[in-house]
């Protein structure tokens, strides 16, 4: 690996069904480049984990969906308006450019940069044997993705709601997030600015249809109820 002489092989592609009728690609390496991807993968992870903020939660040690369920059920009794942001085909446009920015970035050995570099560009085989030549996105189903789909997101994303937003509350899981408001003119104002990230990193991120509003009369939390 640190000869920089690995070549990854084409991964395969397998369509698996959405329950909405869609279907999610996955781009399955061979068992030969999942092991360097994890090798990769464990490098990037130590790199990435001091950096990452503590309200993203998917493909995380230590860290589930459940965490995140947790964590938004609590704000949503502390902020009353919330907006729902979710990433259309995030895997499939993520610009590679900025990525391997972001890996440069990191204090990682410079073949790993390398190799990020030759799984995004690698081909993917369908089931008819034809290849598949992308110029953007990272496959999902290999070890590597995950922490690089996290990389992109902590700085497009994470950071840009920190800077732009100051004073909301959010949690991510993957390429979903939820964002608290403590008013409807904060959540329209979030709403509508998502245009500016979307077009700066080339990701689609749609304009929520709706801001939904905790009702005032809504039940006691939990909590409250079992400290009477």
């Amino acid at each position: 690996m640190a000869s920089g002489s690995y070549f990854p092989p084409p991964v395969r592609s397998v369509e698996i069904p959405k329950p909405d009728g869609g279907v999610r690609t996955l781009g399955v390496p061979t068992v030969a480049d999942r092991v360097a991807q994890t090798v990769a993968a464990k490098r990037l992870e130590a790199a990435c984990e001091p950096l990452f903020c503590d309200d993203s939660f998917g493909f995380r040690p230590v860290r589930n969906a459940h965490q995140a369920v947790e964590r938004c059920r609590d704000r949503c009794w502390q902020r009353q308006w919330v907006i729902d942001l979710d990433i259309r085909r995030f895997f499939d446009c993520v610009h590679w450019e900025l990525l391997l920015r972001a890996v440069e970035s990191l204090e990682v050995p410079s073949w790993v940069g390398l190799y990020v570099r030759r799984w995004l560009a690698v081909d993917a085989v369908t089931a008819d044997g034809s290849r598949l030549h992308r110029d953007r996105g990272t496959p999902q189903g290999g070890p590597v993705s995950p922490v690089l789909a996290n990389l992109f997101l902590h700085w497009t994303l994470d950071v840009w709601i920190d800077r732009e937003h100051p004073t909301v509350a959010f949690e991510r899981y993957a390429d979903d997030a939820v964002v608290h408001c403590v008013s409807l003119r904060q959540a329209e104002q979030v709403r509508l600015s998502r245009e500016q990230i979307s077009e700066a990193v080339g990701i689609d991120l749609p304009c929520p249809e709706r801001v939904i509003e905790r009702p005032v009369s809504a039940p006691e939390h939990p909590r409250q109820r079992q400290g009477r």
